[in-house]
Formats: structure tokens, sequence, C-alpha cells
């Protein structure tokens, strides 16, 4: 129930400034110990704009910045999943070379009635240079206590979609 005292917009401000600091602590983490990179080889661009197949690019999935191990190897093999559907062949590899590395980052938020989980993913060169960067929220049930526990098996799936999507439209620009 909200507080009458207390306006609307001073809610929404507090939960703007929650947001932005969590996507702050999020990229500041170091790293938590999920699982392995996931290489991806998809054939690259050509400078006609399409697909040359003899190019073979290749992405790695660096381990996954803020989310517990079970939701970061969970999400991994939706990515998976989704890249198969899209015709993008993984490779799982440790330290495996590639032409673009993939950073992700996840934060989780909620309440008791709703949830969301922030997700960006940079794509980078050789360099660390970032080239691309692929962002989204999704909405997850409600969740006391941890809000990572409101975070499904739906929710990561089209976390993986959207972000395979994004990526493939990118590498075919």
């Amino acid at each position: 129930m909200r507080n009458p005292s207390r306006p609307k917009s001073s809610l929404s401000l507090r939960l703007l400034a929650i947001v932005l600091a969590t996507a702050g602590l999020v990229a500041c983490q170091a790293a938590p110990q999920p699982p392995g990179p996931i290489a991806t080889t998809v054939t690259a661009p050509s400078i006609s704009g399409q697909v040359d197949p003899e190019a073979g690019v290749t992405l790695a999935f660096e381990p996954f910045t803020g989310a517990p191990g079970n939701i970061a190897d969970e999400l991994s093999e939706f990515i998976g999943a989704e890249a198969r559907k899209q015709g993008i062949t993984l490779v799982r590899r440790v330290g495996a070379a590639a032409t673009y590395r993939v950073n992700g980052y996840l934060s989780a938020t909620g309440q008791p009635s709703n949830g969301t989980v922030f997700y960006v993913f940079d794509i980078v060169d050789g360099s660390g240079r970032r080239l691309k960067r692929i962002s989204g929220t999704e909405d997850t049930g409600g969740a006391s206590g941890d809000p990572w526990q409101a975070v499904g098996s739906g929710t990561l799936s089209r976390i993986a979609n959207r972000s395979m999507v994004e990526i493939k439209a990118w590498l075919n620009r």
C-alpha cells in the first residue's frame, strides 16, 4: 500500500536510483565462477553486407557477471539453443581464440508482486574495444527476498532469443 504522504514521483525517482545503482554495481563486480566461455562460429558479412561463408567469424561468450551460477548456466544453455535455431554453430572451448568476445552483465531487482532482470551484452574486438551493446529488461514474477528466485526459464529464454537475434542482425549488417 502506497504511503499517501509520499508523492508517487518520489517513489519513481527512488526506484530509478536503485536500478541505476544496481546496474553500476553489476558493471564493477568481479566475475563470479559461472560456466566457461562459449565460442560461437558464424559467418562474417562481406563488404556488400551479405554473409560470407568463408570468413568464419567467431564469438566467445565470457562468463556472465552479476548472475548466480545456476542462472548463468541456464542462460548459457538457452543461448546455445537460440544460436542453433538461428543457424549459428556453437563451439564450447575454454580460452577459445575468437574474432569477437561477448561480455554479459545481469542484474535482478524486485518486489513481492513483480521484478525485472536487466541485461547488457557488450561485443568487443581483440583489443577490448566495444563494437556493439545489446541491452534490455525482462519482467519476472515477484519474490520476497532474493529477486533471482523469480527468474524462470521463460525469462532466460526471452533474453537469449532477443540477444541472439540482435547479434545475428549485427553480424549481417
